[in-house]
C-alpha cells in the first residue's frame, strides 16, 4: 500500500478527520481519536493501527510487523507494518477498518450521534 492509497482509504471511512503531525505523519481520527498513522521506516512507509489482545500477541512473530513504536510502550495494543512481507493491502485495510471501529465503539453515544455512526 502506498502512503497516497492509504490516506484516500481512511478518507472513505465515515466521519474521520486528517492531520499531519508527529514528523511528517499522516494521522487519522474518528471523534478526535487516532486511529491510524502512517509514517516512515527507512524511508518506506509505515502504517500503524490500533488490534485486539489476540492480535498483539500474534502480529509480532510474523515478518514486516512489530509493536508500534511508543504506542506499545506505554501498554497499548497498536501494532506497526514498517516492511515486506507484512500484511497484503487487503488485510491492511481490514486492520484499519477493525480499528476504526474498535475506536468509534468507544465514543460517547452523544458523539456518535454528532457523527452519524
Amino acid at each position: 500500500m502506498t502512503r497516497d492509497e492509504y490516506n484516500a482509504f481512511c478518507k472513505g471511512l465515515k466521519a474521520t478527520t486528517h492531520a499531519v503531525q508527529w514528523g511528517n505523519s499522516d494521522v487519522w481520527k474518528v471523534g478526535g481519536k487516532v486511529f491510524a498513522i502512517c509514517g516512515w521506516a527507512d524511508d518506506v512507509p509505515a502504517f500503524t493501527f490500533k488490534v485486539s489482545d489476540m492480535a498483539f500477541e500474534i502480529f509480532p512473530d510474523m515478518p514486516g510487523l512489530r509493536p508500534a513504536p511508543y504506542l506499545a510502550s506505554r501498554g497499548m495494543k497498536w501494532i506497526q507494518h514498517y516492511a515486506a512481507p507484512g500484511l497484503s493491502d487487503d488485510e491492511l485495510e481490514r486492520h484499519i477498518e477493525a480499528s476504526y471501529q474498535m475506536v468509534t465503539d468507544k465514543l460517547t453515544k452523544r458523539l456518535r450521534a454528532e457523527l452519524g455512526l
